[in-house]
């Protein structure tokens, strides 16, 4: 347990959600680096007070999803559900140690506060009100890894609920949303594309195909469908950002300043409204480069490829007015209807398993990723009333 020092803004009830935080904000859970310390940590409280456990590892057993059940029976019921992985704090200038909890104007400072142990915290601070409720049906807390590198670990963690005949009813997944219900979310092709061309030194330039300019190229290109989607494309106002959008985000190429460069390498990311299909985009793009790029490199260098490896598929949410999830989380929350947003997260995959689910946590979306994230405690109390207003909705 990691010792937490209180100041006099904070409120009594939160004192065990903090005190989780702390703990969890402890664990670094880079993506790189193992989660395993977390999910032991977790399952043992979940475990002491009555919880049935399912664990999905990695191929090497260094990462670990976990599902914990409260409550009789595998149909129906809740699932509450959080990443346990947080993105790297390398390069950032922090005030305080990050993974270190530090509580100061009515908020908490760590790495992962906001993305999203937040959630996390609260959910692990009332488990015991999962475990002594009157429960219709039961409430699943679902504990995931390698959300932040592609959404890796949900996928195992749905087929080994399947496996287990295990069909939730609902699901709301935590992640940042300022306590606001997120009903729908784009859909996200990550693509990386390779250029391979010819090298020389930089004072013979007509005997080499260079890589890095064909590709600035094909990134040209990329940018004009772009701006069509914007000024074109298919809208949906209540999108946050209401077109889809494309960009490339990661690039890498060149050996030496006087070496024409025979190699460039570059991600670029799709993200589309839901309903829309990626297809007709990536064909523009491979059309670009085989029927005008690669003619051009082949006169001089027979060898000249270029090749496209989709290195991410996250699925679009599209939750529906009439999901019985839906209508609870918005009527506890008090909004007329969900919101939209441009990111994705886990709540797409198990809409896909057959699942309704919305998105909706503590903390800003804004101070994810940040140097000094945070979550204040107002939020950390709001998603508190809505945890056991929700259990209050589905016990006896």
């Amino acid at each position: 347990m990691v010792a937490v020092e209180y100041g006099r803004s904070q409120p009594a009830g939160l004192i065990k959600t903090v005190e989780c935080l702390a703990d969890l904000i402890s664990f670094d859970t880079t993506s790189r680096n193992s989660n395993i310390q977390l999910i032991e940590w977790a399952a043992d409280r979940f475990e002491k007070i009555g919880a049935r456990l399912r664990y999905d590892y990695n191929a090497d057993r260094t990462k670990a999803n976990l599902f914990a059940t409260f409550g009789e029976g595998d149909h129906g019921g809740i699932v509450l559900s959080g990443h346990t992985d947080v993105v790297p704090v390398d390069g950032q200038h922090w005030q305080s140690d990050p993974f270190v909890a530090d509580i100061r104007d009515g908020r908490v400072y760590g790495r992962g506060a906001s993305d999203m142990k937040g959630f996390i915290a609260v959910v692990l601070a009332n488990a015991e009100l999962f475990a002594t409720a009157k429960l219709a049906k039961p409430v699943h807390i679902a504990l995931t890894y390698d959300e932040e590198v592609g959404c890796l670990g949900v996928p195992g963690l749905i087929a080994e609920i399947e496996r287990a005949g295990i069909r939730p009813a609902g699901c709301i997944v935590g992640e940042p949303t300022s306590m606001r219900v997120i009903g729908a979310h784009k859909a996200g092709r990550i693509y990386r594309c390779r250029v391979r061309g010819c090298a020389a030194h930089s004072s013979l330039t007509p005997k080499a195909v260079n890589a890095i300019e064909y590709a600035s190229k094909l990134i040209s290109h990329i940018q004009d469908l772009a701006e069509k989607e914007e000024s074109h494309g298919t809208r949906d106002n209540i999108f946050d950002v209401p077109f889809s959008t494309i960009s490339t985000n990661n690039i890498v190429g060149g050996s030496a300043d006087n070496i024409i460069p025979a190699n460039c390498e570059f991600v670029f990311d799709y993200r589309l409204l839901p309903g829309l299909s990626p297809d007709p985009f990536i064909e523009s793009v491979e059309r670009y480069a085989n029927e005008v790029l690669l003619p051009k490199m082949r006169r001089k260098y027979a060898d000249a490829a270029i090749d496209f490896e989709c290195i991410g598929n996250i699925p679009a949410l599209d939750g529906k007015e009439s999901d019985e999830i839906y209508k609870i989380a918005t009527e506890l929350i008090g909004q007329d209807r969900a919101e939209k947003v441009a990111y994705g997260t886990e709540a797409a995959y198990f809409q896909q398993y057959g699942v309704p689910s919305i998105v909706c946590g503590p903390g800003s979306i804004e101070q994810a990723h940040k140097a000094d994230e945070y979550v204040t405690l107002d939020q950390l109390a709001a998603c508190e009333r809505f945890i056991v207003n929700l259990v209050g909705r589905i016990s006896t």
